[in-house]
């Protein structure tokens, strides 16, 4: 997996290569996996309004893809080891100091730190296009294994969890109690946020994780009347949105990147203005 970065023209898709031939069939693989667990931990991120440390994590993660390419080991080895750092950070800091705060100073020190590593490399532009902005072109095989089961394991602690999670929407004195820890629920989503990041990191960037992530869910929570039709709706947005984007980069050879953020919004504000014609799904 380490060097899918290098394929194609910092991350655009080259016209003349057949949307489906073999070379792009893992591109439209990875991408739709990335989406379902966009979407379904996003929605969580939006009910709790843990918007900022969505966007937080995946730059606490970035100097970990960083380090492992100076190192040559695998991406998903150091993107693992700073978002545990990532999330073990903000929960410390975050005893001490409003959770802002926190989040603020671990994505402030791991951004050095990351900018550190990509200053160590002579593929400095490329390698920082591609943390950033994420590369899905000429994506291998061995890729798909572990974002997959990254993934899975994303989606399945998050569903596990889901009641307390929902209960602490309302009131941590309901999460008390049910029996379950506040400080450990917090800890716990952030090991799930992170768990989301390492996945999908290396397909969309740091910067279009928060998009994939917060778009769509905000526009199902915003439009669906229950929990259960609001995570299924997320996941529609998310999926649409990232064949939509694969399908425009294909034709246009603009950067995915720009289609991801664009359609995130998108989805925002056509669920405002379905709203404020008093329709509700």
């Amino acid at each position: 997996m380490a060097h899918w970065r290098s394929a194609g023209r910092r991350g655009r898709f080259v016209t003349g290569v057949p949307m489906f031939s073999g070379f792009m069939v893992n591109t439209w693989i990875v991408t739709s996996m990335v989406a379902v667990v966009a979407a379904v931990v996003g929605f969580f991120v939006v009910a709790r309004g843990t918007a900022f440390a969505a966007h937080a994590l995946p730059f606490s993660a970035f100097p970990g893809a960083a380090m492992a390419h100076v190192l040559g080991i695998d991406d998903f080895l150091g993107l693992g080891v700073f978002a545990a750092l990532g999330v073990l950070t903000i929960a410390g800091l975050g005893r001490h100091a409003r959770r802002d705060v926190a989040t603020a100073l671990c994505v402030m020190l791991l951004l050095g730190t990351g900018a550190l590593f990509l200053s160590m490399t002579t593929e400095y532009s490329q390698e920082v296009y591609a943390l950033l902005f994420g590369q899905v072109l000429g994506v291998p095989s061995a890729a798909l294994l572990p974002v997959s089961a990254l993934g899975a394991a994303a989606i399945a602690i998050t569903l596990m969890l889901s009641r307390p999670l929902l209960l602490g929407v309302a009131s941590t004195e309901l999460v008390k109690a049910s029996g379950v820890s506040p400080q450990l629920m917090e800890l716990a989503f952030l090991a799930v946020l992170a768990l989301a990041t390492v996945a999908t990191l290396p397909v969309v960037g740091a910067l279009l994780v928060f998009s994939l992530m917060v778009g769509p869910a905000s526009a199902a929570r915003a439009l669906a009347s229950s929990p259960v039709f609001a995570v299924l709706l997320s996941v529609l947005f998310a999926v649409v949105t990232a064949w939509s984007s694969i399908i425009l980069s294909y034709y246009s050879d603009w950067p995915m990147g720009f289609f991801v953020g664009a359609f995130a919004a998108l989805w925002y504000m056509a669920s405002r203005l379905i709203l404020d014609r008093g329709v509700r799904l």
